[in-house]
Formats: C-alpha cells, structure tokens, sequence
C-alpha cells in the first residue's frame, strides 16, 4: 500500500495515464495517415515499437524526478509546493477520464449507430452475397478433345456477367487458376471473396453442344440453381444468354441498362470461326511457349471464315501486338499486323475496347508516350473492366514513373483477380519501389506457389536487393528465358553475380552484354549493372520495341537506379524518347519534377 501511495505521489500512475493515451492517438493517426504518402509499411510498425520500448523509460522519469516553475527536479529535492504535478494532479486526472471516456464513445458509435444504421454497410454486405467466380468448365465431349473450346465457354459467360454492374465477377485468371484441381468451394470463395461460383460442363460433338450450369453457395455447398441448355453451334450466343440471365436472376441482381440490351451480344453467324475464337482466347491468356503463334494461326481462320467477326481481329491484334516481346521476331512487321487487325476491328465496331487497347500498347511499345494515352482511354471509357485494358494501362502509368497512380488501380485489380501472376507481379514490385521488401518477397512467393516464371523472376530481384546471391542465381536465368532471351544459363548466372556482388565477374559480364547487343534484356542489364550512359545508349539504339521492360527499372529505390536518374545523360534520353513531352502534358514521375523556368526542359530527379 505504501508503494501504491508514493506511486499515486509521484505522479508516475498519471504519467502511466497519459502516456498510453499519447500513445494510442499518436498510433491511430500514423496509422491512417502515413499510407496516405506511400510511407514504407515499416515506419507505422517502428512507431508502435519505439512508444512501447520508451514506456518504462517514462515510468522510470516520473518516479525520479518532478516538474517545477524551475523545470524538472529530483523529486526529493522538491517541496510539495512546488510540485507542478502534485498540484494539477486531479485535473490530470479529470482529463485522461475524459479521453477514455471519448474514445469509448466513438468506438460504440461506430459500432452501434454507424455499423447498424448507415446504408453504405448494408449495401457492403448485399454486394458480398451479388459476388461469383466462374471456374473453367470440364469438357465432357466424346473425344475428350475440347478442352479449350470450354474454357472459351467459360470465359464468354464470365465476360457476360462482368456487365452487370452491381454483380461482383472475380477474375479470369484468378477463376481459371482452380482449373483441375479438387479445391474445396469454402477455399475458393474465402480466396476470391466470392460468396458463389458457377461449374459446368461442355460437351461438343460437330456442331451439337450441350451445356450444363449450376450455381453453388461457397458457405455451405447448397446448389442455388442447375439447369441443361442443348442446342447447335449457331444457338450459343442464345445459350450463353439465358445462362447469364438465369443467373442474376437466382442472385437478385438488377439489370440495370443491361437489361435493355443482351449481355451476349451475337459475335458472327459462323459457329466454325467462334468455335476457333474460343480456343484462341484461351492462348492469348497464356502468352508463354507457342500459343501465341497457335492462337494467330486460329483468329486467322476465324476472320477468314468471317470477315465481319470484330472480336477475332481486335483478339488477334492483342495477339501480335506482345507476339515478339514473347516470341520474339520482326517488331515492326508485328506492330504492323496488329494496327492494322486493331483498324479491322474498329471499322465493324467502333466500341471493341480491346482494338483500342491493342493501338496504346503499340504506341507504347513503339515509345509515342504521349500518343498512347488517348486510346488507352477509350478503351477504358468502353469496357471499364476489361481485363487487357486494365492492366497495361497499370504497365504504362508504372513505365512513366508515376507509382501513386498506378497503386489505386493495381489494387482494385488485385480485389477481383487475387492470383492472376501479372498482377501479383507488378504488386511485388510495386512494393519493392516502395522499399517494402517484406511485401515484395511475400509476392514472389505467392507467384512461386502459383508455378509461374514470374516467381523467380521476383526471387531473383529480391535476392539481389539483400544480397542473396547463391539463392538468387538460381532463379534469375528463367527471367531472361520467360521472354525468349538468347543470353545461355550460364552467361545468365554470370551477369546475374556481377548485379548482385561486382568483383572479377563484372568484365565478364560486359563481355556477354556486348555479344547480344539486340537482346531485349541488354538495355536493363547495363542498368543493373550501373552504367546508365550504356543502359540508355543500348535502349534507344539496340532496336528493342518494348518499353515496360526497360523503363519500370528506372524508378526502383536502388543505388544503379538512382545513379541512372541522375546521371546527367538522362536528361537528354528523356527528352529524345518521348518520355518528357508526356511527363508535360500527362503528369511527371514521383520521383521527378522540371526545373522552374528552365528552357531547355530540364528536370531533377531524386
């Protein structure tokens, strides 16, 4: 008791009082604040840990010494009188009751009142229930041979109910990674948040089809609604159709504009050219290895078969316009092909987003920064969901260096389409810009889980960042592979220890470097490897078309990346690539900002 008493006289149970009041509301602002700024996740955790580390210290203050007109005093050498402390005690004390008692106020408020009552909570809750994936459906053809014409399927009812506005439709990529495997539907809908999905089946034999659906509750495995459609190839659109409407209709989801108008608009009258459409979609997604060129050869026969199928040129001009990135070949005979597949896509249908897409990834490619931006946006303005449009939009914006727009967009993408490994990617090093190296590994192993090259094309970064070396060379030659480099395993592990330590390997590596000059990597790598003037001459004289594999190096928080910002070479490669007369009319980069009056459109850069 007489500890408690001298506690209670030397102010330390007060000091104890205010201490943890200062101390959550300095959390609580940091909190919501510093994100806000793109701090690193890590500062808000440093400010947790330092309050609580300095809280005995404090305790430890209050006991020894006391606050007087005169400042702070040992506390035996102090008179009662002339205790600040003791003399304000109880108004201290009126104080730190108040707070608490605020606080508790706010927190019932939320709770009660705003939670209960507010409409915005009770719409959140409604839009959880209007949510579904739509997993590939299994091909139960005679043969067992169509497996892409029934992921197509899938895929064009996914794209069907995407329409509806106020239905929640998980991505693509994300819906199609469940393909195969036995996952059980409460994982899936957890991981997707999704509170449905949608199974089926496709059985095709000439041109009969026949589709069965049914929609199940992720919660409890209870199946809402199966049906049976049978019908030729010339009734899918129809088929397709009522599937959609069926299913809004189980889900309670209003129309809105759509139900005007069908969600499944008929594409061409030629079941043979949709038929190969279907199965070409399904390897544009894919993009590694030959389906590409598999696709092509497809969308080709469609638009043979149909001139007048919009939606297999505007594909097929996706296609070419990132056939060489991954293939490799002839870049401008590619850009060509693809313009002018994007142009036949348009003149039959002015609003295909993706032939607008495909024209601003072209341009980009092509490095008419500030011509890509016009396109790229109608694109948006005709299909805001469209998967294409919205991703290299984010490609574009992070080439440009201009992180804080790309975040919102790369996180309404990951709400959707939590697996898609391009996506997850660009989070990984969007994280690594923003020196959260935490996150970027985190992403990398979730790209490694998904059994994609991007994983080891993040590890191999990461690895680098911390100077991992011996782990990260294992992983970095499938960065170069992934895109067709021509760089061996072996020349790959040997640039990849000169990026990561220096030392003898550094001649060696400027040797390979030099030997595949036309590569598309060589420009990044001199980068790496900290000669910018190297990295810009490579870039904008090695006839490489592609810009975001060259430029979303530029803005990394790294000693090489800084010093390429900074190297006074930059500014005039800047300006002769384009990069500048966008910076001026779109927005400039993060991490740059032109110089106040300057004529000859310099800038500085952090």
């Amino acid at each position: 008791m007489k500890f408690l008493a001298e506690l209670k006289r030397r102010n330390v149970l007060r000091v104890a009082g205010l201490y943890l009041v200062a101390a959550w509301f300095i959390t609580q602002v940091s909190s919501t604040v510093l994100p806000l700024f793109d701090v690193p996740a890590w500062v808000p955790r440093g400010i947790v840990v330092v309050l609580a580390i300095g809280f005995v210290p404090a305790l430890i203050f209050a006991w020894m010494f006391e606050l007087t007109p005169q400042g702070f005093q040992l506390d035996s050498a102090v008179p009662p009188e002339q205790s600040i402390g003791r003399q304000t005690g109880r108004r201290i004390d009126r104080l730190i009751v108040a707070f608490l008692l605020a606080v508790i106020a706010m927190m019932l408020v939320e709770r009660i009142w705003f939670v209960g009552r507010h409409p915005a909570s009770a719409a959140g809750a409604e839009t959880s229930r209007k949510s579904i994936a739509v997993l590939p459906f299994v091909d139960l053809s005679p043969k067992h041979d169509q497996e892409y014409f029934s992921d197509g399927m899938s895929e064009e009812i996914l794209n069907a109910l995407a329409k509806i506005r106020d239905l929640k439709v998980a991505g693509r990529t994300s819906s199609f990674s469940y393909k195969g495997k036995n996952e059980d539907l409460r994982a899936i809908g957890k991981a997707l948040d999704v509170a449905n999905v949608l199974e089926g089946s496709v059985r095709k034999q000439g041109d009969k089809v026949r589709i069965t659906a049914q929609l199940i509750r992720t919660d409890d495995d209870f199946h809402v609604w199966s049906e049976t459609y049978d019908g030729d190839l010339s009734d899918v659109f129809a088929l397709q159709e009522r599937i959609a409407r069926a299913i809004a209709d189980k889900l309670e989801v209003a129309l809105g504009g759509a139900a005007e108008k069908p969600l499944v608009p008929v594409a061409t009258t030629n079941s043979e050219a949709y038929a190969k459409f279907l199965i070409a979609q399904t390897l544009v997604s894919r993009r590694f290895g030959n389906s590409l060129p598999q696709a092509i050869a497809l969308l080709r026969e469609a638009t043979e078969l149909d001139p007048k199928f919009a939606r297999a040129w505007s594909k097929q001009a996706v296609a070419y316009a990132v056939l060489a990135q991954y293939v490799g070949g002839d870049w401008p005979a590619n850009w060509n092909a693809s313009e002018e597949a994007a142009q036949r896509a348009l003149a039959l249908d002015p609003n295909d987003a993706e032939a607008y897409a495909a024209r601003s990834y072209n341009l980009f490619s092509q490095r008419h920064y500030a011509a890509m931006v016009e396109p790229m946006r109608q694109a948006l303005e005709h299909d805001p969901g469209n998967e294409t449009a919205r991703y290299w939009q984010i490609n574009q914006l992070a080439s440009m260096g201009r992180t804080r727009d790309v975040l919102p967009r790369l996180e309404a993408m990951m709400v959707t389409d939590p697996t898609n490994a391009r996506v997850l990617f660009y989070e990984a090093f969007m994280r690594w810009r923003r020196n959260d190296r935490a996150g970027m590994l985190e992403m990398a192993r979730r790209l490694q889980a998904l059994g994609v090259p991007w994983g080891d094309f993040a590890l191999a970064s990461y690895d680098a960042i911390v100077g991992d070396c011996d782990d990260g060379v294992k992983h970095f030659p499938a960065r170069l592979t992934m895109f067709g480099s021509k760089i061996s395993v072996a020349e790959a592990e040997t640039v990849y220890r000169a990026i990561c330590s220096g030392g003898a390997a550094l001649e060696q590596a400027r040797a390979i470097l030099g030997k595949h000059a036309d590569d598309l990597w060589v420009p990044t790598l001199w980068l790496e490897l900290g000669e910018p003037q190297r990295s810009f001459d490579a870039f904008e004289h090695g006839g490489v078309g592609v810009s975001d594999a060259y430029l979303n190096w530029l803005w990394q928080p790294d000693d090489w990346s800084r010093k390429a910002r900074q190297d006074p070479a930059f500014q005039g490669f800047a300006q002769r690539i384009g990069l500048v007369d966008y910076w001026k009319k779109y927005g400039w980069p993060d991490l740059c900002k032109p110089v106040p009056d300057a004529a000859d459109n310099a800038f500085t850069c952090q």
